[in-house]
């Protein structure tokens, strides 16, 4: 895929500057501002790097991360000491405290490719697709500005985010 290729030729200050400037974007918008509690990702290398953000407005906002449980995605509370490689090599916080997904107020959305219709391409299982078919909450996906593509076209089953952000700017679905 040329999205892969095209991500694999920036370097790591362009790496660390888009997800700075991601993260700067997400904060200006009223759906963060608004919300407490907030679905991360944690970040593979691959992806705009999430710990920055997650760091340092862990005081002030309740952050979840994703575990993987079969074929779907159980929501935990971020804690930092309390994560372990799971599936697929990506952190994953432990313990039995999961949350319902109707307490969630914004879903930071990981992808391999975006369009600018909110159309994703993520890694193949649909782990987010059934779980943001079943949340109210605001859903942004992030990407570098690489990873935009032409029209994506989409399966049934798959679900689009309401918001692209690149380090470029925010796409409005």
């Amino acid at each position: 895929m040329r999205v892969k290729a095209r991500k694999s030729l920036l370097s790591k200050e362009e790496r660390a500057s888009a997800a700075a400037r991601v993260f700067e974007l997400i904060e200006q918008t009223a759906a963060f501002m608004l919300s407490d509690h907030i679905l991360m990702y944690h970040s593979l290398p691959d992806e705009l790097s999430t710990r920055e953000f997650i760091d340092r407005w862990n005081t002030r906002k309740h952050f979840y991360l994703p575990r993987v449980n079969g074929v779907n995605l159980d929501i935990l509370p971020y804690d930092r000491t309390r994560l372990h490689l799971g599936a697929f090599n990506i952190e994953e916080p432990d313990g039995d405290e999961t949350a319902d997904i109707n307490a969630i107020e914004l879903i930071i959305v990981p992808g391999v490719a975006y369009d600018r219709h909110g159309n994703r391409i993520g890694r193949g299982k649909g782990y987010y697709d059934r779980l943001l078919r079943d949340t109210r909450a605001t859903t942004m996906g992030v990407a570098y500005d690489c990873q935009i593509c032409e029209d994506i076209e989409p399966d049934e089953f798959d679900v689009p985010v309401q918001y692209v952000i690149t380090e470029n700017g925010i796409i409005k679905v």
